[in-house]
């Protein structure tokens, strides 16, 4: 009896359970619902419901963009992969190592370039989930690629930013990034060509401090946390309490810190649009909100 209960069973079991994909339900953190991950999916992980707008990897983002989901990749120059030698609780080359088999990316900004509506573009997306999206040099280095690519081909430069700020591991080397980038900003806008910015949740600290709040459009996405430093800090240095929203997508364009929030479905022909009006391009293919799902993309 024991053979049949230790063993027989077990692996009768084992046989006719189903593996559950951990991932096959997300939580909405607004309203607490859950929803099939695959129709999140196929909504560019906006929670059909509430409308909440979940982080986005950079590698998805990019389809949500490009026509035909196809882009090619842009490289970036290399960089000294730990100059200071850090460490705090573990070692930072450690850390980059986890978060480059996270993510799949070599650090937090990927670059691509391709047809958006048909116009050539140059698109640069900065992936929270990549160490906070934090900005060191590899990250300026993409940045700074992404300017130059643009330069080269002559095409509007989009970015969509979100970050915690610098790079603590690479100390004062990170903060010089800010003004590398706010350089080749600079040197991009001799051309007249556009530069977008997308601001998405959250983009604080110096990326807000340089390259992400110097564009020629600021788009916002719905409910996105952007400022320098973030409201408790705020609340514990003046002592007072903040108003409803301080800092949310929607209070900064109020306040005239950023020109439109616009929702992510339309996001694509919204930035199309802008293009072909401040490169005054032709009209190209209308752009509808997506409703449909996203089909499997197969990229350059």
């Amino acid at each position: 009896m024991n053979w049949i209960s230790n063993v027989v069973r077990p692996k009768i079991r084992s046989i006719l359970r189903r593996e559950v994909p951990e991932n096959l339900w997300i939580k909405c953190p607004e309203t607490g619902q859950l929803v099939f991950y695959k129709d999140v999916e196929a909504n560019q992980f906006v929670i059909p419901g509430s409308n909440y707008h979940m982080r986005m990897s950079a590698m998805a983002r990019l389809k949500s963009m490009f026509d035909n989901e196809t882009w090619f990749d842009v490289a970036v120059p290399e960089v000294s992969l730990d100059p200071l030698k850090f460490r705090d609780e573990r070692r930072y080359v450690d850390r980059l190592k986890d978060a480059r088999s996270k993510t799949g990316l070599n650090d937090a900004v990927k670059l691509g370039y391709g047809r958006l509506d048909g116009l050539a573009a140059v698109i640069g997306v900065q992936d929270f989930d990549f160490m906070g999206g934090s900005l060191g040099m590899a990250a300026a280095e993409a940045v700074i690629k992404g300017f130059d690519t643009a330069i080269e081909k002559g095409c509007p430069f989009v970015l969509f930013a979100a970050s915690g700020g610098a790079r603590m591991q690479e100390g004062i080397l990170s903060l010089m990034q800010l003004p590398r980038t706010t350089i080749a900003v600079q040197r991009f806008r001799e051309t007249r060509k556009p530069y977008i910015v997308v601001l998405t949740n959250p983009t604080t600290g110096g990326v807000t401090a340089s390259y992400a709040m110097l564009g020629d459009v600021h788009i916002a996405e719905p409910g996105a946390l952007i400022g320098f430093a973030g409201p408790r800090v705020i609340e514990q240095t003046i002592r007072e309490k903040l108003p409803e929203g301080f800092q949310r997508a929607e209070y900064v364009r109020d306040h005239g810190m950023v020109d439109m929030v616009v929702h992510r479905l339309d996001m694509r022909a919204t930035i199309a649009r802008l293009c072909r009006l401040l490169t005054k391009a032709p009209a190209g293919p209308s752009l509808s909100r997506l409703s449909a799902p996203v089909p499997t993309p197969a990229t350059a």
